[in-house]
């Protein structure tokens, strides 16, 4: 091989490798086109649309819980996988800080609210374990409350698997240094900045302290019944087509024959005349 083609081998590989994490898999491969993503994407939406279909048919209950650091990219997945499904079926839990009332709850009932019924779908957007998160790295909740929620999840969720629900568990995984300039492109960017709050601030400052926080939680709940599922997401296109994919390989869903129905035909007027219209119309502007 000539001193050409090592220069060139040698820029395209440092290239490749500003996509992902060192040693990462998707370190290694080249910045995807959209329109391959599209393509792609577009595949698994259908798939998604089919499971959909199987969901309702067969009553199943399904709950996918997304988690990860702020700026990850949770958002950008939910989004893909909720936009060409039914709103009835595949169901967003994003919740807010408790309410005092709730704070005086068991520390699973605001969660155990939002579980699906047969022919449901629940996606939750952070979920209960925000108390091995960000309410332990932040002092929000007592040492000895972490402890036993460590120690009860697993009963909990293998509670859930044995009722007859499928539980997926995701931890969305990004590097340090994608993560900061997410958090700078929030503040640069003004559709973005209401992304960024003051507890996303204080999660870039203590990065550490939430890296142990990970490392315990993961630890402490990964079981047979729900493991989790890490998802490098430095590559955000990439994070999103492998996610997808892996949610619906883990459920046995099967297509459900479609029938194209007949449109009627329409009725006949029987006099009926358009009026003219008198109220306000939007300014056409395009």
């Amino acid at each position: 091989m000539g001193k050409k083609s090592k220069k060139k081998q040698k820029a395209s590989g440092s290239a490749e490798q500003t996509d992902g994490q060192p040693g990462d898999a998707t370190s290694l491969k080249p910045k995807m086109k959209t329109k391959d993503y599209e393509v792609e994407l577009f595949k698994l939406q259908v798939e998604l649309v089919k499971l959909q279909e199987w969901v309702k048919a067969a009553g199943a209950r399904i709950v996918v819980i997304f988690e990860g650091r702020d700026a990850a990219g949770k958002g950008g997945i939910i989004k893909r996988i909720m936009e060409r499904v039914s709103p009835r079926v595949f169901r967003l839990v994003a919740l807010p800080s408790p309410t005092e009332r709730q704070k005086s709850q068991l520390y699973a009932q605001r969660y155990i609210e939002q579980l699906p019924a047969g022919g449901e779908i629940v996606i939750f957007d952070r979920s209960w374990y925000n108390r091995a998160g960000v309410e332990h790295v932040m002092g929000f909740c007592a040492r000895d409350e972490y402890d036993k929620f460590l120690k009860s999840c697993p009963v909990f969720e293998g509670w859930l698997v044995s009722s007859g629900i499928i539980l997926l568990k995701y931890w969305l995984d990004v590097s340090e240094e994608v993560q900061h300039k997410r958090f700078v492109a929030r503040i640069e960017d003004p559709t973005k900045r209401w992304k960024l709050s003051p507890m996303d601030l204080e999660s870039h400052r203590r990065w550490y302290d939430y890296s142990r926080a990970r490392d315990a939680m993961l630890s402490a709940t990964d079981i047979p019944a729900a493991p989790w599922r890490l998802v490098p997401s430095d590559d955000k296109k990439r994070a999103r087509l492998n996610c997808i994919a892996d949610i619906l390989s883990r459920i046995p869903y099967k297509e459900i024959p479609y029938k194209p129905p007949q449109l009627p035909p329409r009725q006949k007027a029987k006099g009926y005349k358009e009026p003219k219209q008198k109220h306000q119309v939007v300014a056409q502007r395009w």
